[in-house]
Parts: C-alpha cells; structure tokens; sequence
C-alpha cells in the first residue's frame, strides 16, 4: 500500500482547535487525525465512530506563536518532522529540520513555540487518539517501553535556505538502527531518482517533500506533501520533478 497526499488536498482539509486556549491549525494528510475538544479526545486506541480508521495516521501540525504544548505520551510509536518556525521539546531546539522519533508510551515535551510558531508533522505507522496529558494520565503509561530517538540535519538553517544541488546528496537524520528504524534526508537533481531503503525492513515509513517536487503516477507532488509505504510496498523508487526534490525518508521499527 502506497498513499500520497498533495499538500494542496491537505489545505483543504485545514481545521483550527483550542487546545488550552491556543489556536492550533492541523492538516490532515492520512487517516483521521485526532481532534481536540471533542468527545473522546485521547482516550483509547480506537476510534469508535471510525472504526476502518486503524491505519497509518499523518497530519501537520501549526503550533501558534509563544503557546506551549503540555507533556505527554501516545500510544503509537510516531515521528515528528520539525519543518518551519522554530522552539523547543523540552530542553531541545527544534528547528527545520529536525526529527524526533518517540516510541508508544514515550513521555516529552513540553514543546515551547517561539515567534514565529512552530511546524511540524506527526506520522504515525497506526491510528492515535490523542494526547495522554502528564500528569493526569501516569497511570496509563507502560513503563519500560520508552525509546526517544532525536535527529537534526547537519546544516539546519531551515528548508527554504537548502539548495537543490545538480548532484544526489544523502544524510542521515537517525542512523539505522537493527530494528529497522531511520531518518534520511535527500536531494535530488531535476528527473533524479533514487530507490528508497526497503519499507519491510522496518515497520512501513512516510516520505515528506520538503523542497520541489515528487513525481508519482505523473503527478508532481510539491513540498508539504506526504507518503506512507507499508511494509508490502518494499524499496520505493522516488523521481524529482522539473525542480528538483528534497524529501525526508523515515521509517519504523519493527514490530
């Protein structure tokens, strides 16, 4: 299975939520995102009223000027994809790009957003629904579970400034790992492609577009935009278009 979502079908899909008073935008990419305020916020792994809504779930989150997200865990193991604006996960920075990969029942934040707000994806490989707030809901964390994985590019001055070189380049973000987890970021040149590392040698990974364009089934798929391969999927080949490609590739561990 191979999902993609155009960043424009996303927009669509935008929709503001207060959480603690603060206006947080979130766009829906894959599955149904979770949504505060609502009946059954945070509460259980599934979605009663959508009960086909077990798959992969992804959505970008706007977190507003100077507003702070409370500490929390999920119970799914998620990655979260810092792409504009700038803060803080506790005691760690968080600008563009960087990548925290927290498995289920990992406890962090709080997540503190600066000036200009902060902007991040949060992928996930199975249906969440919501934050568990710390320390409301200690006595719903598995302990001994907890894995917290974080990774920056190496020249993190944020997407925009990142050029398209007329060469392929490759950094990881989170080395492999035995289990199959990662986080590589790469460039490509215009029409470029690149066979992505084998999506079953892991628990299934998304592919976020962070600058150009994707090219998938003859449609450009341009920055914001994202995939989910599963596991079935195997080694995904990905081509840039006419302006070339960065893409972030993340994947899940096993089991």
């Amino acid at each position: 299975m191979l999902i993609s979502t155009a960043t424009e079908t996303a927009r669509a899909r935008e929709i503001i939520h207060l959480v603690d008073d603060q206006p947080y935008t979130g766009r829906e990419y894959i599955g149904s995102a979770p949504k505060p305020g609502t009946p059954g916020y945070g509460q259980g792994m599934t979605d009663d009223h959508n009960v086909d809504e077990a798959g992969p779930q992804a959505y970008l989150v706007i977190q507003p000027p100077h507003s702070t997200t409370r500490p929390h865990f999920h119970q799914t193991n998620q990655f979260q994809l810092f792409v504009a604006g700038g803060g803080r996960v506790g005691k760690l920075r968080a600008d563009p790009l960087t990548v925290q990969y927290a498995g289920s029942h990992t406890p962090y934040g709080p997540i503190f957003a600066e000036d200009q707000g902060i902007h991040y994806f949060t992928l996930r490989q199975a249906w969440d629904s919501g934050a568990k707030y710390l320390p409301a809901n200690n006595d719903l964390l598995e302990k001994g579970r907890q894995r917290q994985v974080v990774g920056v590019k190496s020249d993190a001055t944020g997407p925009e400034n990142f050029e398209i070189a007329d060469t392929l380049q490759t950094e990881y973000l989170i080395e492999p790992t035995d289990d199959g987890l990662y986080a590589k970021w790469l460039s490509l040149p215009r029409h470029g492609t690149f066979k992505l590392a084998d999506a079953s040698r892991g628990g299934g990974q998304y592919h976020v577009v962070i600058s150009g364009s994707l090219m998938r089934d003859g449609i450009a798929l341009p920055a914001q935009s994202v995939e989910f391969a599963s596991t079935d999927e195997g080694a995904v080949e990905v081509e840039a278009g006419p302006d070339g490609l960065q893409l972030v590739a993340l994947r899940f561990p096993k089991g």
